[in-house]
């Protein structure tokens, strides 16, 4: 990747949160960069963010690989590198099931395909109710099902069987939503995944590397207040017109 990311004077700013983190075990199948651990306002941006996974996956750059975005903060980041590695880049809509009094806060997600995963467990400990519950569910398919049809107009889902997916997002918290994508995903077909992250706590990371081929993640970071947005120096909602205006004429 050249120069290294901790001789940057941006990465020199980076707070270390957790010592403890810089000598963590994780699975075979999980890369990260090392001198990132623990730390945050690693990324200027999702662009700056999507470069550094880029240089990650160089191995891919002009292969059969797909990628493919979780909308919406996952587009800027795959975007940039898709266009880095001269790789296609697609869509895979899955949107978390919110309370109905907290829309921060979500108890499952739905995918494309109407794959629906509930956390079980968050669930049973908010109490609730089974309408509520379909409701939620119904609420979330109606959303997932505009956001496909605005995203991808009248172009047809890839043919996933041939491919190598890489599977991108903004970052991982618990990680619910990315399960819930990598299930729909092999469902539609593909028989390898790669999932391409710029930061993520540990938990999931590994929770995540469980269902996968490989996955990338630049900044792992551990800890009870975990929030994406902290590896970002710059951050701010992506509208789904920026994510109109991204993939305008992209999809493979």
């Amino acid at each position: 990747m050249g120069k290294s990311l901790s001789d940057s004077p941006l990465s020199k700013r980076c707070q270390e949160i957790s010592l403890t983190t810089m000598s963590i075990s994780l699975p075979d199948n999980v890369k990260d960069l090392p001198d990132l651990r623990g730390q945050v306002g690693v990324f200027r941006n999702r662009d700056h963010a999507g470069e550094i996974l880029a240089g990650m996956l160089e191995v891919y750059s002009d292969s059969d690989a797909i990628v493919m975005a979780v909308p919406a903060g996952g587009v800027p980041v795959a975007k940039v590198l898709a266009e880095q590695l001269n790789l296609p880049i697609d869509i895979a809509v899955v949107s978390k099931i919110t309370l109905p009094w907290n829309t921060e806060v979500g108890y499952g997600a739905v995918a494309f395909d109407g794959t629906v995963r509930l956390n079980n467990d968050l669930v049973a400990r908010l109490g609730l109710t089974e309408e509520e519950i379909q409701q939620g569910i119904s609420k979330t398919s109606a959303k997932v099902a505009h956001r496909v049809k605005n995203l991808r107009g009248e172009q047809a889902f890839p043919d996933l069987s041939t491919s190598q997916i890489i599977l991108v997002d903004d970052g991982l918290a618990s990680g619910f939503t990315m399960h819930v994508a990598v299930e729909a995903l092999q469902k539609a077909g593909t028989n390898s995944i790669t999932v391409a992250v710029p930061t993520g706590h540990q938990r999931s990371v590994e929770s995540i590397a469980g269902e996968v081929d490989t996955l990338y993640c630049a900044n792992i970071r551990g800890g009870y207040h975990f929030a994406v947005a902290d590896a970002y120096v710059r951050w701010s909602d992506v509208s789904e017109k920026e994510v109109v205006s991204l993939l305008a004429g992209a999809l493979s």
